[in-house]
Formats: C-alpha cells, structure tokens, sequence
C-alpha cells in the first residue's frame, strides 16, 4: 500500500478543533449505570476506552453493542492515563475473569485499541477478534495531535513505553481497523494501518471522538464485530 506523506502526518487544526464538539453534544450518554450489558448467554465482549477516557465515555456504544446481542463490559480499570508496566497484565486479568472461558471480542478505542492489540498478541487464547477504533497502531508514534500531552500524563516517550511491544506487528487473531479521514486526532496511515498489520480496515466518515460517541458511528461498530 502506498501512503502519502500527507496521510501519515497529524490531522490539520481544522479537523482538530471539530473534535471537542462530538463530546460536549452527546455528553448526556455518559450517565447511568454501567454495565455489564446484554444477554447472559451473547457472545463476550469489551470496549476498552481511550486515552484520559473512562467506561463512561464508551457507554452509549456499549448499549448499542448489547442490543445487537452481545453481552459487553467496560474495562473496569477507571480513566485510561497511557500504559503502564501493569497495564496489559491488569486488562488480561479483566478478560479472562468476564469471558469466564470463552474467547472475548475486544473492541478498542484509540489508545485502547493499542491495548486490545497488545492483550491479543499475549494472551490470543482469550481473545476472539480485535476491533480498533482511530487506533494509532501503525506509521510513526507521533503522527498524531496528543503525543505531547501523552508524555506529560503518561511520563514517558510516546516511543518508549514501558512494555516491550511492536505496535504495527498483527496480532494472531483476527484483527480489523476502523479509521477516518476525518479524524482529527490521529493521521489516517496510522489507523488504516498496512497490510499485514491487520486484516481488515474499514473507512468510517466521522472524527476520532464520533467513534465512540456517536450514535451514527455505532452500526458501523457493531456492522464490523458482527461481520468481522
């Protein structure tokens, strides 16, 4: 695949300003309990936020998720504060004990479909699919518009994390990539991904934060767990 140059730099600040709104209009989702979700007996399944995102952030697309007829948690581990030396120990830990068994979809979002990428390639036996969401898995760590601030929350190079990892190696399962030219937060390269980073990547027409927020977003979501 070729990748222009303007395809793997950060999104321009005209996209970026957009972004905030998807938030502030659809703030109302994020109350209520949280789950789990759906029917006992529907397939596993876990959304895993974003950065400096909780399971509320992800709410709305969780209910969506539990009415196509998963069953569906959040992550459980409260804001996402960029990886630690634990973190994908301590997201294994929450799959293994929700699946009960039976291999868990995990759907990703942004840095947390790093996370479901990560937690696939170490633990592939627990895990059924991965779907990622405006996930910066490929290109370079800092094509994007929040490397600055993830340093200075998470304390440590957007390229140094403190586990060893290739981001853009595929995981052993099957492994799709949601991106947006849109996406005012991460460069389109870097959520598409390449071939051979993962095995499907589908075009939404939304920003970053509409993936996970927005109601017009989630049949997309669900269309891509259900379809693989």
């Amino acid at each position: 695949m070729n990748i222009s140059e303007a395809d793997s730099r950060p999104p321009p600040l005209r996209l970026l300003v957009r972004e905030p709104l998807a938030l502030l209009s659809r703030f109302h989702r994020a109350f209520g309990p949280l789950g789990p979700f759906g029917p006992e007996d529907g397939a596993p399944l876990m959304v895993l936020p974003g950065f400096l995102a909780t399971d509320r952030s992800t709410l709305g697309l969780q209910k969506a998720l539990a009415t196509a007829g998963y069953r569906v948690t959040g992550w459980g581990l409260g804001m996402n504060r960029g990886v630690k030396a634990r973190t994908i120990d301590d997201i294994v830990a929450q799959v293994e004990q929700f699946g009960g068994g039976v291999p868990t979809i995990l759907v990703g979002w942004s840095l947390g479909g790093i996370y479901a990428r990560e937690v696939a390639k170490r633990r592939p036996d627990l895990v059924a699919k991965v779907v990622t969401m405006g996930s910066p898995f490929s290109a370079h760590p800092r094509a994007n518009n929040v490397w600055r601030l993830y340093e200075l929350i998470a304390r440590h190079p957007v390229d140094a994390p403190p586990i060893e990892t290739d981001l853009a190696e595929k995981p052993p399962v099957l492994t799709i990539a949601l991106w947006s030219r849109k996406d005012g937060i991460v460069a389109p390269a870097a959520a598409r991904g390449q071939d051979g980073e993962r095995d499907r990547a589908i075009e939404l027409e939304c920003s970053h934060m509409a993936f996970a927020v927005s109601a017009k977003a989630w049949p997309h979501v669900v269309a891509a767990v259900r379809d693989g």
